[in-house]
C-alpha cells in the first residue's frame, strides 16, 4: 500500500509558528524583510521566499522609502508664526501684551520680530491690556470676591503697565468694595459659630486680608457682623 507522506503544517504545531515582528518602521509588508546581517527575518523565511527574492549585487531586495530629511518642508517663517501662535492663544481668551510675549520667547520666536507682531495686534485690536484689566477687575471682583489690593498684584503679575492697573482697580467704587466684604463675612459666619469671639474675629477678618481687603475695613465689617448676632466686640482689636 502506498504510503502517503504528510507535509506538516504550522497549525499542527503551534509551538514552531513563528512571532508576528513588531516596533520596526521599516517593515513594508508588500517586500522581504531583512534582518539586522542581511538575512530575512525570522526562522525559515528565506525557504519560504526563496523563489520569489531577488538579490542584485549583494543587495536583498525590497521597497526603498525616501529619507526623513528629504520630506521635510521648508521652516516656516518666523513672523507667520508667531502670528499663528498669538491667534491659537487669544481664541477665547484674552492675554495681555506681556503674556503674548513671553510665549513667543520660549517658542524662540526673535525679539524684533515678537514685537513687530505684537504691535500689530495692538493697532488692530487684538491686545487691549487696558480693555483687559478693566475685565479682570469686574470679572475677579463680583467673582471671587477680590478687592483693590489683590486685583493690583494678579495684574502686575500678567505684565499688565503699573499706570494701566491703577487706573483700572481706581473704578472699583470703595462702597461697593464694602458691600462685597460684608456679603464674603456674611457667607462666612455660620461656619464659625460655635468658636469664642476672639477665634471668630481672627478667622473671618483673616479671609478678607487674604482677598486683598485693609485691615481698618476688615475688622470694621466683621465687628458690625459679630455685633448683630450679639456679640460684645466693642474696641476689640487683634490680640496675640
Amino acid at each position: 500500500m502506498a504510503q502517503w507522506a504528510r507535509r506538516p503544517y504550522a497549525d499542527d504545531h503551534p509551538q514552531e509558528q513563528e512571532a508576528p515582528l513588531s516596533g520596526a518602521p521599516w517593515s513594508d509588508p508588500d517586500h522581504g524583510d531583512t534582518g539586522a546581517e542581511g538575512e530575512p527575518a525570522g526562522a525559515g523565511a528565506g525557504r519560504r521566499r526563496g523563489r520569489g527574492s531577488r538579490r542584485a549585487g549583494g543587495q536583498t531586495g525590497g521597497s526603498s522609502f525616501p529619507s526623513r530629511a528629504g520630506r521635510e518642508e521648508p521652516p516656516q517663517d518666523p513672523a507667520e508664526r508667531a502670528r499663528a501662535i498669538c491667534l491659537r492663544l487669544l481664541t477665547g481668551t484674552a492675554r495681555t501684551r506681556s503674556q503674548l510675549a513671553e510665549a513667543l520667547r520660549k517658542r524662540e520666536i526673535p525679539a524684533e520680530v515678537a514685537d513687530e507682531v505684537l504691535t500689530r495686534f495692538e493697532e488692530v485690536g487684538l491686545i487691549d491690556d487696558e480693555k483687559f484689566a478693566d475685565a479682570w477687575v469686574e470679572s475677579r471682583h463680583h467673582g471671587r470676591g477680590l478687592a483693590r489690593r489683590a486685583l493690583a498684584r494678579e495684574l502686575r503679575t500678567k505684565g499688565v503697565d503699573a499706570a494701566v492697573v491703577d487706573e483700572a482697580v481706581a473704578k472699583l467704587d470703595p462702597d461697593q468694595e464694602e458691600r462685597t466684604a460684608r456679603a464674603l463675612v456674611d457667607r462666612k459666619l455660620r461656619s464659625t459659630r460655635g468658636l469664642d469671639r476672639d477665634r471668630r474675629l481672627r478667622r473671618l477678618a483673616g479671609m478678607l486680608a487674604r482677598k486683598g481687603y485693609g485691615e481698618g475695613l476688615a475688622l470694621r465689617v466683621v465687628r458690625q457682623a459679630l455685633e448683630e448676632e450679639g456679640e460684645d466686640v466693642e474696641a476689640h482689636f487683634w490680640d496675640d
